[in-house]
């Protein structure tokens, strides 16, 4: 079977150079030890959340795997007595939490694979060792003519990119480097384009870009060899590492750093952004800048793995650009990675803090007025220079380049296919810079809001409302009181006020009989008014006496 023939899931699209945060949420106490549960985080989207349990003997064995990079780790000691005391289990938990922040916040160790094994065993499982001898077995299978020398165990950051030592049967005594990798979560190029685009890494030339021998790509991986180089690449010149050693060893903690002179800095400078022009130009992505990515071939820096952004593996300072929504374009991040370049070439080791405002002193102050330009935090969220503004500052534009007519032809349909693969990985980085930037607008509201001083600004005001209130309801009640008092006093003066009585009819004459008008006598019925009328203007004088045996006195009614 030819190599790469067999199908395949395709692209890896995990990307592992997403930040994990952690959190130990409690622990527990079985019969002779403790578990920590602890509660992982990859990104900010809360469903790729997760827990696992390690127990102390676990840190101490991730630690021990760690010694090598020559930091200082603050695991909490061991105890054998009293290590069950409840006091002892939430200080040491304390402890592991801060051991925990120091290795997820580190740039380098935060990639490496003992630390994504440690908190995502599931995704992290495989033996990449393993997958890329048997790909590089079929490989030698329809390559016979190749041979491992040796494997360069993890001299790369990448977990899933492996490197091998190999060698030529028609010429046993050169060394080349196989180095075979994953595809990744921006590959975006049909297998077929992918194909044919590596195909032509081969015939590429340019005075600034390592030479590469062979060159192939499947559905899910690709293969790619270049000679070896005993000098290894400028950070190893920089750090004064031995190129076959673990990153974690070479580039960690590096005992002998030393920053380049400034003529170097401005010869290694101006021809590495001669080739990012070319290449933008050319309309070719790259994106993966850094030292360990630029081989030295005496006093010429050439570009190491062009075939990065084709694979779509992610970037080595994508953690950083990620957080910067001005850094949307393939060009602002080969910009932003030269100016980590420039950095780590200016002081011999890479920058504590991103972004970077402040600078020790320099070989020359053009170097930090060009790093201020890139790394500063007004630059990271403005706007950042071109490379060819670059090229045009007082540090570059002097210096010389070899103008040797480069080989880079790329067919039309190719140069389409790459321009749509471009755009695909910096719509993809937008998407993610903007939802870090919501969940960081959240997570300040939510600080801002659980403040102590917010608290107390949230008290005070409850308490004010609180009075307001309490004043408003008794204003609302005495203003009811007092309408309903008034309502009441009106309804019982014109309800209850008593009408006087008519004035009582004057009593009968004992000696004489009368009798009355004869419009009195017939009033019975009569209105009220008119018969009181009528009583008013009785008189005695004006009656009559009458016979009292036939008649009585007739009754007021």
């Amino acid at each position: 079977m030819a190599f790469m023939e067999k199908k395949s899931p395709g692209k890896v699209l995990l990307d592992d150079t997403v930040p994990l945060s952690c959190l130990i949420e409690a622990s527990q106490s079985l019969q002779s030890h403790t578990e920590y549960i602890i509660r992982v985080q990859r990104g900010v989207a809360a469903e790729n959340s997760w827990q696992v349990i390690r127990r102390y003997s676990d840190f101490d064995v991730l630690h021990t795997s760690l010694q090598i990079s020559g930091l200082t780790l603050p695991l909490p000691p061991k105890k054998l007595i009293g290590n069950m005391d409840r006091e002892f289990i939430a200080e040491r938990q304390r402890g592991l939490q801060n051991y925990l922040n120091f290795i997820t916040t580190h740039h380098i160790l935060s990639t490496c694979e003992l630390v994504k094994k440690f908190l995502d065993p599931i995704n992290y499982s495989a033996n990449y060792t393993e997958v890329a001898l048997q790909q590089v077995s079929m490989f030698f299978r329809s390559e016979p003519n190749w041979e491992v020398v040796e494997p360069l165990k993890e001299i790369g950051w990448r977990i899933r990119k492996r490197h091998l030592l190999i060698k030529s049967k028609d010429q046993p005594k050169e060394r080349q480097v196989l180095s075979w990798a994953d595809l990744g979560p921006d590959k975006f190029l049909s297998d077929k384009d992918l194909q044919s685009t590596m195909k032509l890494l081969t015939s590429w030339s340019h005075p600034c870009v390592y030479p590469v021998t062979f060159a192939t790509a499947s559905e899910s991986s690709a293969l790619v060899i270049r000679m070896y180089n005993e000098k290894g690449t400028l950070r190893d010149y920089i750090c004064k590492a031995k190129p076959k050693d673990p990153f974690l060893k070479k580039y960690c903690n590096p005992k002998k750093i030393q920053g380049l002179d400034l003529q170097q800095i401005k010869t290694f400078g101006r021809q590495i952004l001669e080739i990012l022009k070319f290449l933008h130009e050319k309309g070719f992505p790259y994106g993966h800048l850094h030292c360990s990515n630029v081989m030295l071939d005496g006093d010429v820096c050439k570009l190491l793995d062009l075939e990065n952004s084709l694979l779509g593996l992610p970037s080595y300072y994508r953690p950083y650009y990620t957080q910067c929504r001005k850094i949307n374009t393939m060009e602002a991040i080969d910009v932003f990675c030269f100016g980590h370049l420039l950095y780590e070439m200016t002081y011999g080791r890479p920058s504590d803090t991103v972004p970077v405002d402040s600078y020790p002193p320099a070989p020359s102050s053009n170097i930090v007025v060009v790093l201020q330009s890139i790394l500063s935090t007004e630059a990271c969220k403005s706007s950042m220079p071109t490379l060819t503004q670059l090229l045009d500052t007082q540090l570059f534009s002097d210096v010389l380049f070899n103008s040797e007519k480069p080989q880079f032809k790329i067919p039309s349909k190719l140069k389409e296919a790459l321009k749509t693969a471009k755009e695909c990985m910096e719509k993809r980085l937008n998407e993610e810079q903007k939802a870090i930037h919501q969940r960081k607008r959240l997570t300040r509201a939510q600080s801002h809001h659980g403040s102590e001083e917010e608290k107390k600004k949230r008290k005070t005001l409850a308490r004010k409302k609180s009075k307001q209130t309490v004043t408003e309801n008794e204003a609302d009640n005495s203003a009811k009181s007092s309408n309903s008092n008034n309502a009441n006093s009106g309804r019982s003066y014109c309800t209850f006020l008593p009408v006087p009585p008519p004035p009582a009819a004057p009593p009968p004459p004992k000696s004489e009989d009368y009798s009355l008008p004869q419009h009195i006598s017939t009033a019975n019925g009569a209105e009220r008014g008119a018969l009181l009328s009528s009583i008013q203007s009785f008189k005695k004088g004006k009656l009559k006496p009458t016979e009292t045996n036939d008649h009585s006195i007739p009754t007021i009614k």
